[in-house]
């Protein structure tokens, strides 16, 4: 079972790419949708691409933000008056307050700290680390010869990634389509056209040079992502993955089922013949870590996937207005947009006779 919601801040680079959703899976022996070969890539390092950390804010800073909103409100505020009230704060009635018991506030926001350009290099690399290991691993396994085998990339009908928002499949997967083609003469012939690639052995090893190195890799990473060569490759193994995402933006943990859902759904549609055929999944988790690994479509795929109906389901969503949506981003509506029906609603948190923050849900007809 996976739930998760991605908010960012109102005006942040991330807002466009706020999501929601949930879902399950069921997993058995036997499976009829997809087989997962014990194999798994995976790759770890410690970076603050993206994280939630619990904010503190000082009491002072509380105290003087309410004297300076009620000079903007047109009141009168005395001169010394935040001093007079910190002074008073530790004998005064409100001492004890959730608001004042501490000398600061210790608040959690749904919002995260981002870099979203270090958070996509990181990405980049996670991802390839993993598709490394991953490769190591199924040689070692005996599942995959370089010697005699297609590459890995063309093997995988379907390539399933994290989708922080739709087009980050295209511009990030350039790493691994370059790792895995770099013997190859289609990667010559892409060379002829953009020009050689940089390495961290060209650029000073200082911090400066490193970020040299890595402004560089992006401007390639870009480059490569043009090509006619890595466009169709992107047509025919990662578009039809992104459809839903498109729809409904990031949720973090379910985007790389979501993913699965969308390709799996739009072949079924167009009636393209999965069974049997391999797809390559990536996941990626800022902090940074990221897993690779495959599936094998089952015989029963359709049977499963007809059920889907996701995007039927899509189809049916309610639009909202921009006043709307601020209030819910803001938290300050208290009415559901869409009357419950026939599902769970939560219909109350704490109250007389509950604990604080208490929520009840119900059942709805």
């Amino acid at each position: 079972v996976f739930a998760d919601n991605a908010k960012y801040d109102m005006g942040s680079s991330g807002e466009y790419t706020q999501g929601a959703g949930g879902g399950a899976i069921l997993i058995r022996h036997n499976p009829r949708l997809l087989e997962i070969p014990d194999i798994w890539g995976v790759s770890t390092m410690p970076v603050h691409d993206f994280f939630k950390p619990r904010r503190e804010i000082d009491t002072r800073t509380i105290v003087e933000n309410v004297l300076d909103l009620a000079r903007e409100s047109g009141e009168t505020v005395k001169e010394g008056l935040a001093e007079r009230i910190l002074k008073y704060l530790p004998r005064s009635s409100k001492k004890n307050d959730v608001m004042f018991e501490n000398s600061k506030l210790q608040i959690h926001k749904d919002t995260p700290v981002f870099d979203g350009q270090y958070s996509n290099r990181c990405y980049s690399e996670a991802v390839k680390q993993a598709f490394i290991n991953f490769r190591a691993k199924a040689i070692r396994e005996g599942r995959y010869d370089p010697e005699t085998d297609e590459i890995l990339t063309n093997q995988w009908s379907r390539i399933i990634v994290h989708l922080p928002y739709a087009f980050q499949g295209k511009r990030m997967f350039p790493d691994v389509f370059r790792h895995d083609r770099r013997h190859l003469p289609i990667w010559e012939a892409i060379v002829s056209k953009i020009g050689p690639e940089p390495f961290p052995d060209d650029f000073p090893d200082t911090p400066d040079g490193i970020e040299e190195f890595e402004k560089a890799n992006d401007s390639y990473r870009r480059l490569i992502s043009k090509t006619d060569e890595f466009k169709q490759f992107v047509d025919e193994r990662i578009e039809k993955t992104t459809r839903a995402s498109s729809l409904i933006g990031n949720q973090y943990t379910g985007s790389i089922f979501l993913a699965l859902m969308s390709t799996m759904e739009s072949d079924y549609i167009e009636n393209v013949e999965m069974a049997g055929e391999k797809v390559g999944l990536c996941g990626y988790g800022s902090g940074a870590k990221a897993k690779v690994f495959e599936g094998v479509v089952q015989s029963q795929w359709r049977e499963i996937v007809s059920r889907f109906h996701l995007f039927e389901r899509l189809s049916t969503r309610h639009p909202i207005n921009k006043t709307v949506y601020e209030a819910l981003h803001r938290g300050s509506r208290k009415r559901s947009v869409v009357k419950p029906s026939e599902e769970f609603a939560l219909v109350g948190i704490g109250g007389e006779g509950q604990l604080e923050g208490q929520r009840e849900y119900r059942w709805v007809e």
